[in-house]
Order: structure tokens, then C-alpha cells, then sequence
């Protein structure tokens, strides 16, 4: 059976609901929908974009040829993408253990 186009959605601060093209019982309020449709999403990007960061950060360095500003940059690069790397990790595991301590089932997904 076809999940009927249109849920309510209940908005902290706002009175009224909104409805949209959700599936019926899968998003039931703004953090599930952040939680269980964009977070699948946001992760694996981030760490796309973190690869991609160091991987243009090793070759400024590789090819700088000796120039000390090149491989300067080549490295605070490389510095960046690894500090990226931290906060994207530590980030979801901060979360996933707030969720454990207060017992939030699924409030994160894995």
C-alpha cells in the first residue's frame, strides 16, 4: 500500500503544522527529519570533501618545487583537513553518547 503523500509535521514555537510529501510515520517532528534524512547524507559528503581537502593539500606540497609559501600552504592544508577530519569525528560520537547518557533511543542515526 502507497504511504499517503501528506503527514503534519509539528515545528517547535509554531501553532499550525506543516504538510509535505513525507511518508506517513517516518518523520514525525523536525529532529527526525534531520536525524534519519540528512545526516545519512551530511556525513559521507563531509568526508568526501576532508579526502578531497588533503588530497589537494599533499599535492600543493608535493609540487611545490621548493617554494617555502607553496609548501607552506600544501601543509596548513593538510593541517586543516585533519582538524576536519577530528571535528566531523568527534562530533558524531559527542552525539551518539549524549543520546546514550539521556536515553534517547534513535534520536541518531548510525
Amino acid at each position: 500500500m502507497i504511504a499517503p503523500l501528506a503527514q503534519n509535521l509539528k515545528l517547535p514555537g509554531v501553532t499550525g503544522s506543516i504538510t509535505g510529501p513525507l511518508p506517513a510515520g517516518r518523520f514525525t517532528n523536525l529532529a527526525s527529519l534531520v536525524n534519519r534524512a540528512l545526516l545519512p547524507i551530511i556525513f559521507p559528503i563531509a568526508g568526501i570533501l576532508l579526502l578531497l581537502y588533503l588530497i589537494w593539500g599533499g599535492f600543493d606540497y608535493l609540487t611545490s618545487m621548493g617554494d617555502p609559501k607553496k609548501a607552506e600552504a600544501g601543509k596548513t592544508k593538510i593541517t586543516q583537513a585533519i582538524f576536519g577530519f577530528f571535528i566531523v569525528f568527534a562530533s558524531y560520537w559527542i552525539a551518539q553518547l549524549v543520546a546514550f547518557m539521556f536515553g534517547l533511543k534513535g534520536a541518531i542515526s548510525p
